[in-house]
Formats: C-alpha cells, sequence, structure tokens
C-alpha cells in the first residue's frame, strides 16, 4: 500500500510541475522611430544656364545612376511597417515565484505525513517560490540580453544606412559636377 501511495504522489507531482511549465519566452522588440532618415539631399546650381527642364532630366538622370552605383534608393522605404514593430505578449514578472509557492505548497503538503502536512506546505511553498524567483530572474536577464542584442543589430543597420545614403550623395555629387553644376 505504501508504494501505492508514493506511485500516486509522484504522479501527482509530475503532473502538478507540468501543469505548472512556463511557456517560451517571448519578447517585445519595439524600433525607434524617432531618428531621423539619412540625409541625401543634393544642392545644386547651373554653371551653364541649363534651363529648368535639363535640370530636371540631369537630377533623374544622376539619381538613377547614384542609384545604380550605390545599391542605395533614398525614394524607397527603409523598412516595412510590418517590420518595424513586433510585440508579444510575455508572462508578468513574479509569475513564476507565484506558481512555484503554489506547487511547492501542494507538492510539500503531499509528501509529508498528514499530521506534518501543513508544515510541509510552507517548506515547499518557500522553496517554489525561491525556485520561481530564480525563473523570473533568468527570463529577466535573457530578456535584456536579447534587447542588448536587437539593439547592437539596428545600430548596426543604422550605420550601413547611413554609410549608404553617404555614398549616395557623394555619387550625385560627381554626377552632377561632371554635367556642368556647381554642387554643395
Amino acid at each position: 500500500m505504501k508504494h501505492k501511495v508514493n506511485y500516486i504522489s509522484g504522479v501527482m507531482v509530475i503532473s502538478i510541475l507540468t501543469a505548472c511549465a512556463s511557456p517560451p519566452v517571448r519578447h517585445a522588440v519595439i524600433e525607434d522611430e524617432t531618428a531621423p532618415p539619412p540625409s541625401t539631399q543634393v544642392y545644386f546650381y547651373s554653371l551653364h544656364d541649363q534651363d529648368a527642364a535639363q535640370q530636371d532630366r540631369d537630377r533623374f538622370e544622376c539619381y538613377l545612376w547614384a542609384k545604380q552605383q550605390t545599391g542605395f534608393d533614398p525614394s524607397a522605404p527603409q523598412l516595412a511597417p510590418h517590420q518595424r514593430v513586433e510585440v508579444i505578449p510575455q508572462t508578468p514578472p513574479g509569475h513564476d515565484a507565484a506558481a512555484g509557492a503554489v506547487t511547492g505548497a501542494i507538492i510539500g503538503s503531499i509528501v509529508t505525513v498528514p499530521h506534518d502536512s501543513a508544515q510541509g506546505a510552507i517548506v515547499g511553498a518557500v522553496a517554489g517560490g525561491m525556485m520561481g524567483a530564480a525563473s523570473d530572474t533568468a527570463r529577466q536577464q535573457e530578456a535584456g540580453n536579447i534587447q542588448t542584442h536587437y539593439d547592437r543589430q539596428e545600430n548596426l543597420r543604422r550605420a550601413r544606412i547611413e554609410q549608404m545614403a553617404g555614398d549616395y550623395r557623394r555619387a550625385m555629387m560627381a554626377c552632377l559636377e561632371g554635367r556642368g553644376y556647381s554642387v554643395r
């Protein structure tokens, strides 16, 4: 009979722990949209009295050439709206600590002898709460590490776009200067 009680207790413990397992960690990534787009403005002035129609043609042809040379198109959006923000729900802080305390209390009261079940529940609650708190801390640290990674990637992406925009401006300037304009 004693083996049957231990077996049932073990099955209940596994069932309770499985029921309290946390879902996979998900993170929210929100891009800072306050950063200004890279500057691609190039000011040019006619040196040989080119008319407005010729200036428009030259500007458009230089735009096409600079885009081809650099791979950068200042008229294209850098990110589609669905790529900018990803918000995924996550369990609130303290969830694992509370679930661990409840689970520990239940397990502690089950595995102790009947007259010591209250003491077992208290010990189980404390132990479960401590394990849950450790799980909460680990989840928060992981979320911070992932956010740091996303921030680093975003900074690299912005630096790459700034570099491409600078290359585009230089290409535009070279093209316009070659067509007889003063460029600044």
